[in-house]
């Protein structure tokens, strides 16, 4: 093993503790994407570990989402720059949650709300850094991009566009998004789109005089069927719906209905070729009298699977061996989005799902593998003493 990466590993090892409190304390911190004020908080801690380890930061304010944290370490440096990216907020939105679901370590699994997405992530990327300084690492810039509201999309925010400014000049990015217990490393992502569609129909008494009525829960059941039959898995275009209300008493015809439906393509093309056939189901009226409406919002991009990232998995894989990390990495795709389909879209490599490994994201019972958190700060620090410009 190269000397270089002999220090990052010790120092690592050498800071397990730390690590481990710092996990507790940012999962303790309720931060989901509607609590701006837990968000904030987080980005302040890490812009303070993040400054005591020589990191220039910079907090971007949003006004209705949690602040975005920027960090710059190495400026001026020959090489081009890496980014490490990362999210500050989780889907947990209730208060108490951490009340309910403290951080606990149990059997070697830590748990509580956003301990696997992605708590531990931000401290993985933390620490490869802080790894890197001690053992003398000069080569390339390392920038942080952590962002406040990666869950819902930065609907909320100018979280998209602040990774379009950002990642401007970057040789490739890391993203410590959750990793897989297979050691899947991902490499594609799909895209992701929302629509809403509103059925407008005519209320009545339903036994006095229901055939008065024009039912909107009727007129949307028809026009569900018609949506969820648009899924094409083998091309990975899928629609779901997943948000359904209407009417509001049961002893009235429904005059209002209203769904709420994901799409998820490999290509913008996909999307594009999908939207006049939802438009054309919508433009159907089954139920005379009836009235609808359909508004399309977020349109993500996806991260294709491109040469530059399978050139990314290879030094990767190649690193994992040299340092004895214990898996098999390998090509993984996946139909999340995250934020590396924003850089991917300037053309940017990346490799995606190095943080720690675990599962039941967004779910109460999501863990983390405590180990795993070691093993791979270790295996980023290497990978960064790997990286040659000749990615792209």
């Amino acid at each position: 093993m190269d000397k270089m990466m002999e220090k990052t590993a010790a120092y690592i090892d050498a800071h397990r503790q730390e690590m481990l409190d710092l996990w507790e304390e940012l999962v303790m911190i309720e931060s989901g994407s509607q609590q701006k004020a837990g968000v904030d908080k987080v980005c302040a801690r890490l812009k303070e570990e993040m400054e005591k380890a020589g990191v220039k930061t910079r907090v971007e304010e949003m006004e209705k989402a949690g602040n975005s944290l920027i960090g710059l370490w190495g400026e001026g440096r020959p090489e081009k720059p890496l980014l490490f990216l990362g999210h500050m907020d989780t889907v947990f939105n209730e208060d108490g949650v951490t009340k309910e679901r403290p951080f606990t370590i149990k059997d070697g699994m830590a748990y509580g709300p956003g301990v696997l997405d992605m708590k531990s992530g931000l401290i993985i990327g933390l620490y490869a850094m802080k790894a890197l300084k001690e053992a003398g690492y000069d080569q390339r810039p390392i920038k942080f991009l952590y962002t406040g509201d990666e869950e819902p999309g930065h609907v909320n925010s100018t979280g998209t566009q602040l990774h379009l400014d950002e990642c401007e000049g970057a040789m490739a990015a890391l993203n410590f998004e959750t990793g897989y217990p297979h050691d899947g490393i991902v490499v594609e992502r799909k895209g992701s789109a929302n629509f809403t569609v509103e059925v407008e129909g005519v209320a009545a008494h339903a036994g006095n005089s229901p055939e008065k009525g024009r039912s909107a829960i009727l007129e949307m059941a028809h026009k569900i069927i018609e949506l969820q039959a648009l899924n094409d898995f083998e091309k990975g275009t899928t629609v779901n719906v997943g948000l359904i209300t209407g009417g509001t008493v049961v002893n009235a015809v429904p005059n209002c209905c209203t769904v709420k439906v994901d799409v998820r393509y490999v290509t913008m093309d996909a999307l594009e070729e999908l939207r006049p056939k939802v438009e054309a189901i919508c433009a159907k009226t089954f139920v005379d009298g009836t009235k609808t409406t359909l508004t399309w919002e977020r349109a993500a991009t996806p991260m294709p699977c491109s040469e530059g990232n399978m050139k990314l998995l290879e030094v990767l894989k190649a690193t994992a061996e040299e340092i004895g990390y214990p898996g098999q990495l390998s090509a993984h795709k996946v139909g999340g989005w995250s934020d590396s389909c924003i850089v991917a879209s300037k053309g940017i490599p990346v490799v995606d799902a190095l943080g720690t490994k675990g599962s039941w994201n967004h779910a109460p019972n999501e863990y983390a593998e405590v180990e795993s958190l070691f093993t791979r700060a270790k295996l980023a620090a290497a990978f960064v003493i790997n990286l040659k410009d000749d990615i792209q």
